[in-house]
């Protein structure tokens, strides 16, 4: 009975997560990956995160530097996430070995001649309230950014982070996957307002949704969304009957295979209302930002994890099987190929001939 004891344990149900079922995952693409929101770095801070199956340490300097490194100290190989700062320096753990904010040993723990090596910078960019590290397949330095947008409101944002099986193009494809959003969210009903604008690294698409509640009847919700690669989306989202507006960062990060985090960052804000006195308008708007930020910022986190699960268990499909209804997906997996290392037998030239890179486009 000893051993048939050590097998009496729960049977194997449900769903097995794509990170686990052993399908191909898609490449780790290239560009901007957030890896951590901006408050979590303070000055004198060491982070280590996960990014494309390897380690980054971040951390920032005494003056506000931020810095994102290789996380092995080239002396002999130390792990630099268990690094202190000290001043604008980094001091490795292990024989102390200290580099400056260029990278280059400044010291030893020794008080000997400092070698000449060098910490491996990553770019590292920091808006939004968000940091993110770059990564390119062929080693390439940056030749785009994401950039600094509008802040609503008075109210500082609020942020979340998970962690589930997934791959990023799928997340940031939702933007255009129009039939999910009455099937897994509910809208009563929904419609792209115009093309999806295609330009580089970025896209565009204006969506509007019908929905009904009780107590408050129909009303409809216009959301604008801005795509910076596969790493970052940006939505406006406008309410007009309640003046309820937010802006919502959606930042999916591969950090291995068929593996992501997912941060979430949100401010809200509502218009003032007609009719007052502006200072007092001011406040009533400034009153209802205060007391319902939390439950609105739950209510869009609950929107967003509606995906989760499948994320979680699905299967990137390609070709995929496309109805009608199902909104652009077709052209928007085209302009995502742009970030992955090139397949065989396809190459810039082919991709030109599609329109696919010639400015400004609408893919159809």
């Amino acid at each position: 009975m000893g051993v048939s004891r050590e097998y009496r344990r729960a049977i194997s149900e449900g769903p097995t997560p794509c990170d686990a079922a052993g399908a191909p995952a898609l490449p780790y693409p290239s560009g901007w990956s957030a890896t951590a929101f901006s408050h979590e770095v303070r000055p004198g801070a060491v982070l280590t995160r996960p990014l494309a199956g390897q380690d980054v340490v971040l951390y920032r300097t005494e003056d506000g530097r931020l810095r994102a490194v290789r996380p092995y100290c080239p002396h002999l190989g130390a792990h630099l996430g268990l690094a202190k700062v000290e001043g604008e320096d980094l001091t490795c753990p292990f024989h102390f070995f200290s580099f400056g904010p260029d990278g280059a040993c400044v010291r030893t723990g020794y008080g000997t001649e400092p070698p000449r090596s060098r910490l491996t910078h990553l770019p590292v960019h920091e808006v939004n309230g968000a940091v993110f590290v770059w990564q390119h397949h062929e080693g390439r330095e940056p030749d785009w950014f994401v950039p600094r947008w509008h802040e609503i409101g008075h109210r500082p944002a609020r942020t979340a982070a998970w962690e589930l099986a997934g791959n990023v193009q799928e997340v940031i494809e939702n933007a255009v996957d129009l039939g999910h959003f009455a099937t897994l969210h509910g809208w009563a009903k929904a419609e792209i307002d115009g093309p999806v604008a295609y330009d580089d690294a970025t896209f565009r698409v204006a969506m509007r949704a019908h929905e009904t509640a009780p107590l408050v009847g129909d009303f409809t919700v216009d959301v604008k969304v801005t795509g910076y690669g596969l790493g970052c989306l940006h939505a406006d989202v406008h309410t007009p009957r309640f003046g309820l507006r937010m802006c919502t960062m959606v930042m999916p990060t591969a950090i291995g295979p068929n593996r992501i985090q997912f941060r979430q960052l949100n401010r809200l804000a509502f218009d003032e209302p007609g009719g007052l006195p502006p200072g007092v308008a001011r406040i009533v708007s400034r009153t209802a930002a205060r007391l319902l930020e939390r439950p609105v910022f739950r209510s869009s986190c609950e929107f967003t994890a509606a995906d989760f699960p499948i994320w979680h268990h699905k299967q990137y499909q390609q070709p995929p099987r496309l109805a009608a209804g199902d909104g652009p997906i077709g052209p928007f997996r085209r302009w995502a190929e742009r970030f992955y290392p090139e397949p065989p037998g396809r190459n810039v030239a082919s991709r030109r001939r599609r329109g696919e890179d010639e400015g400004s486009t609408v893919l159809s």
